[in-house]
């Protein structure tokens, strides 16, 4: 193997690495702008009245 071919082939592992980190880092910040989307959904829910959801009707 030639020092050309080497220095190719580690280029190209160099590139792959690189290109695998920018892949994490786009899903990481997806992931990130995804749940503060869902913060501010359940945010703007209406909270239940504090008399519902306090009892079981066990007789029906």
């Amino acid at each position: 193997m030639d020092v050309s071919a080497i220095a190719s082939m580690a280029t190209q592992i160099k590139q792959g690495e690189t290109a695998q980190a920018v892949q994490f880092a786009v899903l990481k910040k997806a992931m990130e702008v995804e749940e503060q989307s869902a913060m501010q959904l359940l945010q703007t829910l209406p909270s239940n009245p504090s008399h519902l959801g306090n009892g079981v009707d066990t007789v029906a």
